[in-house]
């Protein structure tokens, strides 16, 4: 492992897991008990800084870059579901391998760290799901039709998005997330960006990402894993979230049953991206949960 500073809020370390080079960001002290958080699907760990200032000193906060994604090495060989939840058990046996984490996951990272506590419920003492676990059940009959998509694509992977400039970039950040301030904004731009060696600005994450994998989500093994979680779980949803929409409120309901100590927020007027729109409301949140 080798570290390097990154600022004075945060420092940048690098472990060996499963064979690749893996970024973690870290926060806060080496006593404070820690706090692993997990992005999403095309994020980072930087993006989460606004929300660790809420939550430092209590904990020191541990965000790895997703393999692919960030400052983490990049898989020459495409992303399976299942690699990112067997880093996540490495990456809790490096920095806690005697004792149960705290653990909180956002989006695609909420599905990760769920699996993770199911799989492995005497690792998780809490866990945190921030706007996350509705996907909708895949369709079986689809499988063919994924499969010849994605046979096609590898031949060919898309090049990673590219943009004129920093301030493009956070251009198209607010025009998605129309209630961010330009200042906020552009910072999510400097940490989703890298300037290349030709003047353009473009995502850290390996194209490689936007290759629709072919096996389609099954919602019966994630309801046999997550009814293994033992860990008090607190949901914390944006009221806006766009992705409430994929489900019906039966289907919610029926899901979060599974979970067997559970607690449920809604911020109001928040979309998915809490870190980014709420990042005050969703510290609080964590702090009150974690502390408990």
């Amino acid at each position: 492992m080798s570290t390097d500073l990154k600022g004075s809020a945060s420092r940048s370390e690098y472990v060996q897991v499963r064979g690749l080079r893996y970024h973690v960001r870290r926060w806060g002290e080496p006593d404070a008990p820690m706090l692993f958080l997990a992005h999403g699907w095309m994020d980072l760990s930087a993006t989460f800084e606004m929300v660790v200032q809420g939550l430092t000193p209590r904990f020191q906060v541990l965000i790895p870059d997703w393999r692919g994604f960030g400052l983490s090495e990049k898989d020459p060989n495409g992303y399976w579901f299942q690699d990112y939840v067997a880093d996540l058990d490495a990456l809790a046996d490096h920095y806690s391998p005697d004792q149960p984490i705290l653990l909180a996951g956002h989006s695609m990272g909420a599905q990760i760290s769920a699996i993770f506590a199911g799989l492995r419920p005497k690792r998780v003492r809490q866990l945190a799901i921030l706007d996350g676990l509705f996907l909708p059940d895949g369709d079986p009959s689809t499988i063919a039709k994924r499969y010849r998509i994605w046979l096609n694509a590898i031949r060919s992977p898309a090049s990673s998005p590219s943009y004129t400039s920093f301030d493009e970039l956070a251009g198209r950040i607010q025009k998605r997330h129309s209630k961010l301030s330009l200042e906020s904004c552009r910072f999510i731009a400097r940490c989703w960006g890298v300037l290349d060696d030709d003047g353009m600005v473009r995502l850290q994450s390996d194209p490689r990402h936007l290759v629709d994998m072919p096996r389609t989500y099954s919602q019966a093994e994630s309801d046999a894993i997550w009814s293994c979680i033992v860990a008090p779980v607190l949901f914390v949803d944006g009221g806006e979230s766009p992705f409430h929409k994929q489900l019906d409120s039966a289907e919610v309901s029926r899901r979060r049953k599974l979970f067997q100590q559970r607690e449920e927020i809604v911020i109001p007027g928040a979309g998915h991206m809490l870190h980014f729109e709420v990042p005050v409301e969703l510290s609080d949140a964590l702090n009150n949960f974690f502390h408990d």
